[in-house]
C-alpha cells in the first residue's frame, strides 16, 4: 500500500490548523509559520509523527491486540467507522461513555445485555410479550446498539486509542493515560501533546485531512495483521470470540475461568457452648 507523501499531505490540507489566538503553545514544534490568523504545520514533522504511529500500530497488532478508533465528530463518523471496520479494528463513532475503559466490567454488562436483546428478537422470545413490552426491549436493543455497535466484540481492553482531536475526546484519552493505553491522535495546534504517547499533528476537522491519515492508520494494521502467522492469527480471533445464549449467557473463556480467583467454603456459624446452655436453661423453666 502506498505511504502518503508531503504533496498528499498538502493537497488533503492537513497543514492547515487553528487560529493562532487558539493555540496551544506546547504545539510550537510542529508549528512552520503563521499567515493571517492561522497557524501552519510543518508537514514534514507530520509525516515522520504519522510513520511512527504506524509502527506503533504495527507493533500493538504484532502482539495479537486490536486498535480503538474514537472520534465523535457528526462529519467524520462515516470515516471513521468505514477506516476501522476496513481495518477489523473497534470504534466509537458516537458518544463516549464515561468509564468505557477504566469501568470496563459496567460496560461488559451492557454489551452483554445488547447481545441478549439481539438474540431474542432473532429467535422470537419475545413474542408471548405483550407489544408494549416488545416495544421496550426493541427501544433499549436501538439505543444501546447506537453506542456499543462499535465496541461489540471487545471482549478485552484494546491495545491501543487513535483518537480524532484529542482535545473533545479528552475524557477518553484521560482513560487511556490512567490505564497506560497508548494513544495514537490527530492533534491540531490547540491540543497538548503531553497527554498523547504519538501526536500527528495536522488538521483535525478537514474530511480530507482526516481520511488521509486515518487511511494511513489503517493501511498499517491491515499489513500487520496480514503479516501475523496464520497460527497467532487464529489465536488471536479466538482470543476475541465469544459464544452468548440466551439460556446460559455469555460464556467465559478458559484463561478467563482459570484465572478466576477460587472461594473458600463458608464454614457454618455454630452457636457457643454458653449459648446452648441458656437456651436449654430457658426451656426447662417453660416447662
Amino acid at each position: 500500500m502506498a505511504e502518503p507523501q508531503i504533496q498528499d499531505l498538502l493537497e488533503a490540507g492537513v497543514h492547515f490548523g487553528h487560529q493562532k489566538s487558539r493555540w496551544n503553545p506546547k504545539m510550537r514544534k510542529f508549528i512552520f509559520a503563521e499567515r493571517g490568523g492561522i497557524h501552519i504545520i510543518d508537514l514534514k514533522k507530520t509525516l515522520r509523527q504519522l510513520e511512527l504511529a504506524q509502527e506503533l500500530a504495527r507493533h500493538v497488532v504484532s502482539r495479537g491486540e486490536r486498535i480503538l478508533f474514537v472520534c465523535t465528530k457528526n462529519q467524520l463518523r462515516g470515516i471513521i467507522r468505514s477506516e476501522a471496520e476496513r481495518s477489523s479494528s473497534f470504534h466509537v463513532t458516537e458518544r463516549w461513555l464515561g468509564g468505557m475503559l477504566t469501568n470496563f466490567v459496567t460496560i461488559k454488562k451492557q454489551i452483554r445485555r445488547l447481545r441478549e436483546l439481539e438474540r431474542g428478537e432473532e429467535e422470537g422470545a419475545y413474542e408471548f410479550y405483550t407489544k408494549k413490552e416488545q416495544l421496550m426491549f426493541s427501544r433499549e436493543r436501538e439505543r444501546l446498539d447506537k453506542y456499543l455497535a462499535g465496541v461489540k466484540d471487545m471482549s478485552r481492553l484494546p491495545g491501543a486509542l487513535f483518537v480524532v482531536d484529542a482535545k473533545k475526546e479528552r475524557i477518553a484519552v484521560r482513560e487511556a493515560n490512567k490505564l497506560g493505553i497508548p494513544v495514537i491522535a490527530i492533534a491540531d495546534t490547540n491540543t497538548d501533546p503531553d497527554l498523547l504517547t504519538v501526536p500527528i499533528a495536522g488538521n483535525d476537522d478537514a474530511i480530507r485531512s482526516v481520511s488521509v491519515l486515518t487511511g494511513a492508520i489503517a493501511d498499517a494494521i491491515i499489513e500487520a495483521r496480514a503479516a501475523l502467522p496464520e497460527e497467532e492469527r487464529r489465536r488471536a480471533e479466538e482470543a476475541e470470540a465469544t459464544t452468548y445464549s440466551t439460556e446460559t449467557g455469555e460464556s467465559a473463556s478458559a484463561d478467563d475461568e482459570r484465572n478466576k480467583p477460587s472461594r473458600r467454603p463458608r464454614r457454618k456459624r455454630r452457636p457457643k457452648p454458653e449459648v446452648i446452655a441458656s437456651i436449654r436453661s430457658s426451656g426447662d423453666d417453660e416447662e
